[in-house]
């Protein structure tokens, strides 16, 4: 068997007034713009325009609402390697004789 490594990154994002919210992407930048996402909901602001993510400022903005209460608030995006199982399908023939 053959394993393939594939990327997630997970989403955590919690205060002490509200339920932490947890979520897994399969790139980099839909986490980004879920951590946007999710500060600008729980901030009241209304949604970012449809536009390529930025990380740095997703960063700023989360660490902005964190600000306001960092005893309670809380944010992280984690990348994982998950190595993948993949069975052998075919194999190559062996040519015999030679």
């Amino acid at each position: 068997m053959s394993f393939e490594v594939v990327s997630a990154y997970t989403l955590l994002v919690g205060d002490a007034d509200e339920p932490a919210t947890v979520s897994v992407h399969t790139t980099a930048e839909e986490a980004w713009r879920a951590l946007d996402r999710e500060v600008r909901r729980r901030c009241g602001m209304r949604p970012r325009p449809r536009r390529r993510a930025d990380a740095e400022a997703a960063t700023r903005l989360a660490n902005a609402w964190r600000a306001g209460d960092p005893e309670g608030r809380y944010w992280n995006v984690t990348v994982h390697r998950l190595p993948i199982p993949l069975p052998v399908i075919a194999r190559e023939a062996v040519v015999a004789g030679r």
